[in-house]
């Protein structure tokens, strides 16, 4: 198995956080990984994307044309990122702010209103946990289990009000993804 993500969006969305969240839950299940950030200057509202690359054996290169899954949170990055994942690879849309449809019809497309449901969770930096859940629920690149544990533990005791409201989201998205119905611009 090897599976090459691409998170993107705004600075300030989490973007960087998801993927080291993957990366950090991969090294823990013991498998191959890379992770490779990219942000602007300006970082918070300037673009933001990383490269997770999981797999369980040796990985010839950190860097990816073409991945097998995209979470997008933005419409600059859904634009930029859908044309490149590969046929029959995943993409994971931010619906609450990305106002263009897919194109594409060879994908498994999975659409939640991420920012909106973390608004509702009372946390609008919750749209990362959400997302993530989404992917973990058709792609399981790594346990679900074992994310809830990384990320408690990266949130550490100075971020412990944060753990329950963190874990609500990472299952939410999980568990909205198991429940699609996934296919070309449905859900």
């Amino acid at each position: 198995m090897q599976e090459e993500i691409i998170f993107a969006g705004f600075g300030g969305q989490g973007v960087l956080f998801a993927g080291q969240l993957i990366a950090y839950t991969a090294l823990a299940e013991n498998k191959h990984v890379t992770w490779i950030p990219s942000y602007g200057p300006e970082m918070r509202g300037g673009t933001a994307n990383c490269t997770v690359v999981v797999s369980d054996e040796p990985i010839g290169s950190p860097v990816t044309l073409h991945p097998s899954i995209a979470v997008v949170f933005n419409n600059p990055s859904h634009e930029k990122y859908e044309p490149l994942v590969k046929p029959g690879g995943l993409l994971v849309i931010n619906d609450s702010l990305i106002t263009l449809p897919a194109t594409r019809t060879d994908l498994t497309i999975i659409r939640i209103p991420a920012t909106a449901l973390a608004s509702d969770l009372g946390e609008a930096r919750l749209t990362n946990m959400l997302l993530v859940g989404a992917m973990l629920a058709q792609r399981p690149v790594v346990s679900l289990e074992m994310t809830q544990q990384i990320l408690l533990e990266k949130l550490g005791q100075k971020k412990a009000h944060l753990h329950d409201v963190n874990l609500t989201a990472l299952e939410r998205g999980w568990a909205l993804s198991r429940e699609a119905v996934p296919s070309s611009e449905t859900v």
